[in-house]
């Protein structure tokens, strides 16, 4: 990068004093960014704007098929590594194009508008050419050329921002290069994120590269290089454990690491595994926040055969991510002979952009949960106490709304579309799970799934011939929280029905703990073969008037008849008078 002027190069020791801070004091809280990585030039305008900032709200994404990694290799023929004049016109023109939507479309300030490029332009000898060529486009756009440790820094930050408090091994697999670093949010180090940029490791192996090596007619020069990928996959991996004793630990215990994937490399690997996953259809098209165990995500030989057998469309997959799958491949099996014992592996959505945003955040911004930020006003937390109270004394676990953190949210929706029939209801929760917060931080697969159980049972569970497959694949990935996490959704969903019921607003819910009381015990069945949960609804006479009690049953009838037969989980409800 000898080219490059070294003023555009972004290094951790220059880092607080050449990226702009996010200042809660702007009157535009609009960011746009530009990142020109290997693969593509992806483009997205984001809305900072408080109480909501966590979330990072993307208003508008793009992305330019345009390889600057393929455009390097193809002019190298053993001399100089040079962008072609016809690539630094289309880059630049694409810039200009990307610099316009933002600020004359969208109103984003121009000092607000960011320009990073990664392995491409830190490898390119007229690099400054195509610096040069976009100051002409955009007079003072501004281009940062991120080291190595920096990008490290800003992918890892990205997938992290899909997490509350994440704890594991973050890998970043682009088109020139891939990143190891790992992150523990739980401790007491507020520069986490720096000291893992630190001692993490940039392989100049991505996808655009790899392919191209193994596509390589010397035979010799293939098993190097990929010898090179997977020694250097084991050192950054050993690097990691010696400058982290837990992940030491947790190398050598059987329960396994924790990774985290991002970088459209993995996002391809992550998409096909989804394609092949045992719940076909895989209800939740986006692949963010999709988890696998380990075992599932080293079938790397099934996977190769899926892409080379399967002619037609993989959702997630384009025809360049298809052609170097071979490639993604060699690098996840590095990665797996590398790490022992992985536990489960995530896919995340967030990458460059998101850590780009995430680093000019304060620290008390960039650590909170993001699902505070959807939680609605504490007056419903009421609600949520009542139902909790429906809960067995002696019950614990992540398997319902209150334990997934998604209380409140779903307290807020329980009176929402009163006017509309319970079985349009049911539907618009069902798929609730696909078409609200698609891509908002904090919701995991299995919590979509969550919610959506609980919400359409609150409308009775029963759905229309169309939604069965789907409310059949949600119960499946509920369940794969715990396995009694369907119905635990079923159940919670019908004592918010009965609440719905007896307090029709929602200015009533703020009373109904004056109405109601909830007891609930569960009794265990012989032989492993299920449980009863035994529910008595202590109701005040006034709020019983008129009100057919077998309605309030029904709903709990339903949860019983909807679990697998093979496994007897009912619930028994008595209804009494309120003392």
């Amino acid at each position: 990068m000898a080219a490059t002027a070294s003023v555009n190069l972004v290094t951790l020791d220059n880092l607080n004093e050449v990226w702009p801070r996010w200042d809660p004091a702007d009157s535009n809280h609009l960011y746009a960014l530009v990142d020109m990585g290997s693969n593509g030039i992806r483009f997205s305008i984001s809305d900072l704007s408080p109480p909501q900032t966590r979330l990072l709200k993307c208003l508008y994404q793009e992305r330019a098929a345009i390889s600057l990694f393929d455009a390097l290799s193809e002019s190298a023929s053993g001399g100089p590594l040079l962008f072609p004049d016809d690539t630094i016109t289309l880059v630049s023109q694409t810039l200009a194009r990307f610099n316009a939507i933002a600020v004359d479309d969208y109103g984003v300030p121009p000092h607000h508008v960011t320009v990073f490029a990664t392995e491409a332009m830190r490898k390119a000898d007229n690099a400054a050419a195509m610096l040069q060529a976009i100051e002409t486009q955009v007079p003072g756009l501004a281009i940062k050329i991120l080291d190595p440790q920096v990008e490290t820094l800003f992918g890892s930050l990205g997938a992290r921002s899909a997490f509350s408090r994440p704890k594991g091994l973050f890998l970043d697999l682009g088109g020139g290069s891939v990143q190891m670093s790992y992150l523990d949010t739980t401790g007491q180090d507020a520069d986490y994120h720096i000291h893992a940029a630190q001692v993490g490791k940039s392989l100049p192996f991505g996808a655009a590269r790899l392919i191209r090596i193994l596509g390589h007619d010397d035979a010799d020069f293939k098993t190097k290089e990929v010898s090179k990928l997977q020694e250097g996959m084991k050192l950054a991996f050993a690097r990691l454990c010696e400058a982290y004793p837990t992940l030491a630990t947790e190398s050598k215990d059987t329960q396994g690491i924790d990774i985290y994937l991002c970088g459209g490399g993995f996002r391809g690997y992550g998409s096909m595994l989804m394609h092949d996953d045992p719940i076909s259809p895989y209800p939740i098209p986006a692949i963010g926040s999709y988890s696998v165990s380990g075992e599932f995500f080293a079938r790397t030989n099934r996977m190769l055969e899926v892409n080379t057998n399967f002619k037609n469309k993989v959702s997630g997959m384009s025809k360049r991510r298809r052609a170097q799958f071979p490639a993604i491949v060699t690098v996840v099996e590095a990665l797996i002979s590398a790490v022992p014992h992985i536990r489960s592996v995530t896919f995340c959505a967030g990458g460059n952009r998101e850590g780009a945003l995430m680093i000019r955040l304060p620290q008390e911004i960039r650590e909170s949960d993001p699902l505070d930020c959807l939680q609605p006003e504490a007056s419903l937390q009421g609600v949520v106490d009542l139902l909790s109270s429906a809960l067995p004394a002696d019950y614990s676990g992540p398997k319902t709304v209150f334990g997934l953190g998604l209380g409140r949210l779903f307290a807020s929706k329980i009176w929402s579309n009163t006017g509309d029939d319970a079985l349009t209801n049911a539907s618009a929760a069902l798929h609730s799970a696909i078409t609200e917060h698609p891509n908002c931080p904090g919701l995991s697969h299995a919590a979509r799934a969550v919610m959506a159980l609980t919400l359409c049972a609150r409308w009775g569970g029963s759905v229309t011939p169309a939604d069965e497959q789907l409310l059949k694949n949600l119960r499946a990935l509920a369940d794969t929280v715990n396995p009694d996490a369907a119905f635990w959704a079923g159940y919670i969903g019908a004592v918010a029905a009965a609440l719905a019921k007896l307090a029709p607003t929602a200015q009533d819910a703020h009373q109904v703990g004056d109405k109601v009381q909830l007891r609930s015990t569960v009794e265990q069945l012989d032989g492993n073969k299920g449980f009863r949960v035994h529910l008595n609804l202590q109701i005040g006479e006034t709020a019983l008037r008129g009100i057919d009690t077998g309605d309030l049953i029904s709903s709990f009838e339903l949860v019983s008849m909807q679990m697998e037969q093979d496994s007897e989980k009912k619930v028994v409800v008595d209804i009494t008078a309120l003392p």
